[in-house]
């Protein structure tokens, strides 16, 4: 396309010429994303409410940073198919922290002192839009549930699942997970880091099938909230086996004093459990500790059920 091109009275229009665009190997084209209330699906079976949730905080410690904005999207899901039907609400208020929001919060959000000074958020509301909730989404989960469940405990008592861990982004091709690329990569681009259009944002992606398994992420992520997953630690690992634990993907765990990993089913915690006797505690007798973990507090800032193994 050369600039003669530009001046045909066809291109009367940004999508006319969008479409050209898009048209050519070595044009790429975003567009900006339109929040959708409905989705043109309709289920045959069984549906569920789920929250599509995202905060914007004064920091990254929730032991003593506050959130500023949240947002939530009261959405009407298809089970089987794990498509959406149509956003029942939208909520996104502003909250004084009681205290300056910090410079590094300001330049991510773009939320001022004086946008939250005196504001609330509306328990209330919050406390309605939570009843028959099945899952609680957010992009971070670990990150969201524990600065929510700090301000608003009712949270704790629902089931979430984290759209960044529980989704194997790499696996299904993509480059990055965070949620600005995965948009991008649908051709879409939105004004980050206000929680409302995050919220927004993560559905897009959610409805879409994903590259390799096919199903939509809302599908990964409902069943993903129907699993137990272990959290498995080397309880008193020999110190000249950490380069083994390491090699094999355990992490340290600095306020425990343990290196753990993950099993996401009862198979890969009995594989695990053999490969720990055989290889790090040389067959000898040992004792280990398993935290079983299941939706209802998996990311949350609280230790699940802690159960000790006999090796």
């Amino acid at each position: 396309m050369n600039d003669t091109a530009l001046l045909d009275p066809s291109f009367d229009t940004p999508e006319a010429l969008a479409k050209v665009l898009e048209a050519h190997p070595d044009y790429r084209v975003l567009r900006r994303l339109v929040p959708r209330k409905t989705f043109g699906h309709k289920a045959a079976g069984a549906k569920a409410k789920m929250l599509i949730l995202d905060t914007e905080t004064t920091g990254l410690d929730w032991r003593k940073d506050k959130i500023i904005e949240l947002a939530l999207l009261l959405v009407e899901v298809d089970l089987e198919a794990g498509l959406p039907i149509r956003v029942l609400e939208v909520y996104d208020e502003l909250e004084d922290p009681g205290m300056p929001i910090p410079e590094a919060a300001l330049r991510v959000t773009g939320i001022t002192d004086a946008m939250v000074s005196g504001q609330r958020l509306n328990e209330a509301r919050i406390a309605a839009l939570l009843e028959g909730v099945s899952l609680v989404i957010a992009h971070n989960a670990r990150f969201d549930r524990a600065f929510v469940e700090g301000r608003l405990p009712a949270f704790a008592e629902l089931p979430w699942a984290c759209s960044l861990a529980e989704i194997d982004w790499s696996e299904e091709g993509r480059g990055s997970a965070k949620l600005e690329f995965l948009a991008a990569e649908l051709g879409l681009f939105y004004d980050a880091h206000r929680a409302e259009m995050d919220c927004h944002a993560l559905l897009a992606v959610l409805s879409q099938p994903l590259p390799k398994s096919g199903h939509s992420g809302l599908k990964a992520l409902l069943k993903a909230g129907q699993t137990t997953t272990y959290k498995v630690m080397a309880t008193g690992s020999p110190f000249d086996s950490k380069d083994a634990l390491k090699a094999r993907g355990y992490r340290w765990d600095a306020e425990r004093k343990v290196w753990h990993t993950s099993a996401n089913d009862a198979d890969l915690l009995e594989a695990e459990c053999t490969w720990l006797k055989a290889s790090v505690y040389g067959r000898r007798a040992a004792r280990i500790e398993v935290e079983q973990l299941t939706a209802l507090d998996r990311f949350a800032p609280r230790a699940g059920l802690l159960q000790t193994r006999d090796l």
